[in-house]
C-alpha cells in the first residue's frame, strides 16, 4: 500500500470535570487526510486545503507527530530509505475547542503506521501525536489525541509513565457542540488559570470525575448528568466565551444531561440521551447565537467508537 486517505476525527476533551484527563471522539466532524510513501526521506507537508497553516514539517503538528513516530521507530525497528508525503483537507477551524490539532497530529501518524505495516498499536500512537500537541499549545497534553486515536472515551490515568483507558460510551448518549466564531488560543485559555486549588474544590472535581467513569460503566445517565460539573477550570475560563452561561443554561432546560466547555473553548459541549434531544439542544443553542447576532457552527454526534479510520 502506498497511500492512504483518513478521516480524523473533532473531539471533546476536559468534559467539565475531568481536565487534561478526559475526552471522547465525535463520529460526523473532523478533517480527511492523505498519506502516502514516496522515495525521497523525510517527512514533507504538500498541500492544506481549508486553514492557513505553516507547510514547514516542523512548523505543522501533523509533521512534528510524524518526525516523533519515524525517530523512534528507527531507533527500535531499522532505518528506511523512503519518505511520507500528507496532505491535509482541515474542516475543523483552528482554535475551535475541539481538537483540530489533535485530529491532524493523530492523521498523520496513524496512517503513516498503516503505510508502515502497523508496527504500533493504536495506544502507542498516542505519544507521538502528543509532540503535536505540544507544538500547538505548549504542552503535550492527551486527550484529544487519545479518543481521537482510540475512539469512545478515554481517561488519561497518568502521564508518566502514560496510562490510558478507553472505555465504551452508552448506545443512546449523543453530544451537542457549538461553535461560536471566534478563536480562542489553547495557550491563552490556559493563561487564565491558577497553579493552586484548595482541597474542598478538590475533593468536589475527583468526586465528579470518579461518577462520570462510573456512569459509563453502568450506562447510568443521571450520574453522568450529575458529575458533569467543573468546579475549577470553567469558573476562570467560561468569562473568554460570549453567552456561556445563556447557552449552558439553555442546553440544561432542553434536556442536557449536561454541559460545559469543549476543551479550551470557545466551543461548548451538551451530552444527552437520544438524538432527538441533541437535536432540540442544537435548535435551542442555536436561537441564543442568532438573537446575538454571533455567527457559529453546531454539530450534532453518537460517539464515535472506533477513532481515526481509513476512507
Amino acid at each position: 500500500m502506498k497511500e492512504i486517505k483518513l478521516f480524523c476525527p473533532a473531539t471533546i476533551a476536559n468534559l467539565s470535570c475531568g481536565f487534561d484527563v478526559l475526552g471522547l471522539c465525535l463520529d460526523n466532524a473532523g478533517d480527511e487526510m492523505i498519506v502516502r510513501k514516496v522515495d525521497q526521506k523525510g517527512v514533507r507537508i504538500t498541500k492544506i486545503v481549508g486553514a492557513d497553516l505553516p507547510m514547514e514539517t516542523e512548523k505543522n503538528v501533523s509533521g512534528v507527530a510524524a518526525i516523533a513516530m519515524l525517530e523512534a521507530y528507527e531507533s527500535h525497528f531499522n532505518p528506511i530509505d523512503f519518505g511520507f508525503e500528507i496532505e491535509i483537507y482541515k474542516h475543523i477551524k483552528a482554535g475551535s475547542g475541539i481538537g483540530s490539532s489533535a485530529a491532524s497530529s493523530a492523521g498523520a501518524v496513524f496512517g503513516i503506521n498503516e503505510l508502515l505495516g502497523k508496527p504500533y498499536s493504536r495506544k502507542d500512537l498516542v505519544q507521538f501525536a502528543m509532540q503535536g500537541e505540544k507544538l500547538a499549545s505548549g504542552n503535550a497534553h492527551a486527550d484529544n489525541v487519545a479518543p481521537a486515536l482510540l475512539g469512545g472515551f478515554t481517561l488519561v490515568r497518568s502521564y508518566a509513565p502514560l496510562d490510558i483507558i478507553r472505555i465504551d460510551s452508552p448506545e443512546e448518549l449523543f453530544a451537542t457542540v457549538v461553535h461560536p466564531q471566534i478563536e480562542l488560543k489553547t495557550s491563552d485559555a490556559r493563561s487564565v488559570l491558577k497553579q493552586t486549588v484548595s482541597l474542598k474544590s478538590a475533593i468536589m472535581q475527583w468526586g465528579n470525575v470518579g461518577g462520570l467513569i462510573a456512569g459509563l460503566y453502568t450506562k447510568d445517565y443521571d450520574l453522568i448528568g450529575r458529575s458533569l460539573h467543573d468546579e475549577i477550570v470553567e469558573p476562570l475560563r467560561s468569562v473568554l466565551i460570549p453567552g456561556f452561561d445563556l447557552i449552558k443554561q439553555t442546553a440544561l432546560e432542553n434536556g442536557a444531561l449536561g454541559s460545559g466547555i469543549s476543551g479550551s473553548g470557545p466551543s461548548i459541549f451538551a451530552l444527552s440521551r437520544g438524538k432527538n434531544t441533541a437535536d432540540q439542544i442544537a435548535k435551542a443553542m442555536s436561537d441564543v447565537y442568532e438573537a446575538m447576532n454571533l455567527p457559529y457552527e453546531i454539530h450534532v454526534s453518537k460517539i464515535n467508537p472506533d477513532g481515526v479510520r481509513i476512507l
